[in-house]
């Protein structure tokens, strides 16, 4: 694979966390770990605006099939009940105002994109912009040098012909 040892810089060998996840030289465990725990913030705040966007897609669902409904129930002669759907339901807003649209736009132009801009800005002052440093220091923890599975970056797998 690679590496002339007597040529080669510590970036570039073998079964060691690349670069951009190394902690920067001065940076503290309580950094590392404070930062740790902004990621994992931000990763539920990208898992509850996932949730948002999945209930922007139901309600888009539930709208379509409310609509069937609704001609089911007139071919029916049901016109009351077609009646009260296309009143009540159809077209009306799920939350004072907005339709579920609305709510993933004012979410992501507030609280997300506030939570993220935090983030980047946390990782841009205590660690040069490096993402995942906690994770690689726990990756590293972690894993058994040499053993299969357990390599330290995809560069490090052999046989695979986009690494070799």
């Amino acid at each position: 694979m690679c590496c002339d040892p007597r040529t080669v810089t510590d970036d570039e060998r073998p079964d060691q966390p690349a670069p951009e996840h190394r902690r920067p030289e001065g940076v503290t465990d309580e950094t590392v770990e404070a930062l740790g725990k902004l990621s994992a913030a931000l990763d539920h705040v990208e898992d509850a605006r996932g949730h948002l966007f999945a209930f922007h897609r139901l309600m888009g669902s539930a709208e379509s099939t409310m609509e069937e409904a609704y001609d089911h129930l007139r071919d029916a002669g049901h016109d009351d009940l077609a009646g009260a759907i296309d009143r009540d339901l159809l077209g009306a807003n799920p939350l004072p105002g907005m339709w579920s649209f609305q709510m993933v736009e004012l979410f992501d132009d507030g609280f997300y994109a506030r939570a993220k801009e935090l983030h980047q800005r946390a990782l841009d002052q205590l660690v040069e912009g490096q993402r995942h440093v906690f994770e690689a220091e726990m990756k590293e923890l972690r894993r058994t040098r040499g053993r299969d599975g357990h390599e330290a970056r995809p560069a490090d797998v052999e046989g695979d012909p986009e690494y070799d």
